[in-house]
């Protein structure tokens, strides 16, 4: 893909612009506001210019290629061919931070991890993918915080709600989104039958209060006492919350010990899937072709199959099957799953981009 000149220099002048405003801003939201636009812009027009001045070298390389002096054609030319291997490279870098992009991609996220089909053994492995995910978060830097948990009768969680917070969470972890299921023999199977149980996850990127206005007339919110797996952690006063969204009919939980925390975290949540109906609706007006990448982030689909007698994992959206389940289930080769899923996301989105010049 060969950008336009004029693009790369509308992106050059615009970051000039805003450079320009923020030395003579003096209102503060008008300076916030710059000084966001200010860092979101300025690798776009770095790497613009860096595409601008490689082109520029080229021409002028190409003219001493045909230079009268053999050894200084020579050199031009050995210059000129590092200079073309190194340009679709540059070509591309731009490419991708011009795509369309996921105005969330860097924002932190809120993580829910359901069990679905399968009884206890999908309690079981909701507990190994939440496992998981806190183990890929903390070699990420992230810091994951519980907000909500209910546990299973054998083990693992009916479902549990967590906060990972750090840069770029949700851009890595949004398309852990959907159905993951699981083949592998039960603790409990005497037989040594393989059974088939599942678990949900959801991936919502967690946006600022004033991103979502939720009326105080529109909330119902309800104090209980949380149930425990009992002993010293059971809690005994009505700190956990419950809060009803009666617009959508949304209802979202916390049940740890601060009733304040509880429901900072219930209303956290509850912003979160607010904006992801947004996000929902957005996604709907999107053509067929684009609905169907891997972007599309419908809970209900079955995304990934984890067989363990085969130790294989199966990424069904793109095809991948990789024969590392025990790396990627302790969070240390989840990489090798999203890494693909970006870079097939990266191409559709280039390819949107291809269709907009």
């Amino acid at each position: 893909m060969r950008l336009p000149q004029a693009r790369l220099e509308q992106v050059v002048d615009r970051f000039g612009e805003i450079e320009a405003r923020m030395e003579s801003a003096t209102d503060g939201a008008e300076i916030v506001r710059l000084g966001k636009e200010h860092a979101e812009l300025r690798p776009v027009a770095e790497a613009a210019r860096a595409l601008m001045a490689a082109r520029a070298e080229r021409e002028d390389l190409a003219r001493l290629a045909g230079d009268a002096d053999p050894d200084l054609a020579d050199l031009a030319r050995e210059d000129l061919a590092d200079l073309d291997a190194r340009l679709p490279g540059l070509e591309r870098a731009i490419a991708l931070l011009l795509a369309p992009r996921d105005a969330d991609e860097n924002a932190s996220a809120i993580l829910e991890v359901r069990a679905g089909t399968g009884g206890d053994e999908a309690a079981l492995f909701a507990g190994d993918l939440f496992r998981m995910y806190s183990r890929y978060a903390q070699s990420r830097g992230w810091v994951v915080d519980v907000d909500s948990v209910s546990e299973g009768e054998a083990g693992g969680y009916k479902e549990i709600i967590a906060s990972i917070a750090g840069e770029g969470v949700f851009g890595r972890l949004k398309f852990e989104s959907g159905v993951h299921r699981v083949q592998r023999v039960p603790a409990t199977e005497s037989q040594g039958r393989i059974h088939t149980s599942a678990a949900t996850v959801a991936v919502l990127p967690e946006v600022e209060d004033v991103s979502i206005e939720i009326r105080d007339q529109d909330l119902r919110i309800d104090t209980y006492r949380s149930s425990g797996a009992g002993g010293q952690h059971v809690n005994k006063t009505d700190s956990a919350v419950r809060i009803t969204h009666l617009p959508s009919g949304i209802v979202v939980t916390s049940s740890e010990k601060s009733q304040h925390q509880n429901r900072a975290r219930a209303m956290k949540v509850l912003m979160a899937r607010l904006h992801q109906v947004k996000r929902d609706a957005l996604a709907d007006q999107r053509s067929e072709a684009r609905k169907s990448q891997v972007g599309s982030g419908d809970r209900s689909e079955r995304i990934r199959t984890y067989n363990f007698p085969q130790g294989r994992v199966t990424d069904h959206r793109i095809n991948l099957t990789l024969y590392n389940l025990p790396k990627v289930m302790e969070g240390e080769a989840l990489d090798e799953v999203i890494d693909p899923l970006i870079a097939e996301d990266q191409a559709a989105r280039l390819a949107d981009l291809e269709q907009s010049l």
